[in-house]
């Protein structure tokens, strides 16, 4: 019913749970796991502050949709978790760069009262083909 999609060319799962998963060949949706803008080979966060972090967490979304052979235009909503909302427009800056080509997708975002090992964004994605 479901397979697990998994790279290295993002950060492992931090907790028991999967970077992302493929509903079902039939559907072909694929959910991914809320991506901290953490370095994979370091698996510490970019210097930069919320925009470094920003463009990391969405490298290792795009990362994660390579390994299931889906782009970023296959994204049709994500999820954006923020540890201070005043944050929102420097993120959005970077967000926009990652889907400047085509539809956008439908998009939530919060401010978290934290963040896993302090981050300060995270985003996830559901993606179909």
């Amino acid at each position: 019913m479901s397979k697990v999609i998994a790279t290295p060319k993002a950060p492992a799962a931090v907790g028991p749970y999967s970077q992302a998963i493929q509903v079902s060949e039939v559907t072909d949706i694929i959910f991914t796991s809320g991506q901290l803008g953490l370095i994979p080979e370091t698996g510490d966060f970019p210097e930069g502050g919320v925009e470094a972090q920003a463009r990391q967490s969405l490298e290792n979304i795009k990362a994660i949709l390579s390994e299931a052979g889906l782009t970023m235009a296959n994204v049709v909503k994500t999820t954006v978790l923020l540890a201070d909302i005043a944050d929102f427009a420097k993120v959005n800056a970077i967000y926009a760069e990652f889907f400047a080509d085509g539809a956008l997708p439908a998009r939530s975002a919060f401010q978290v009262a934290a963040l896993p090992k302090g981050g300060l964004v995270e985003i996830e994605a559901i993606c179909a083909r």
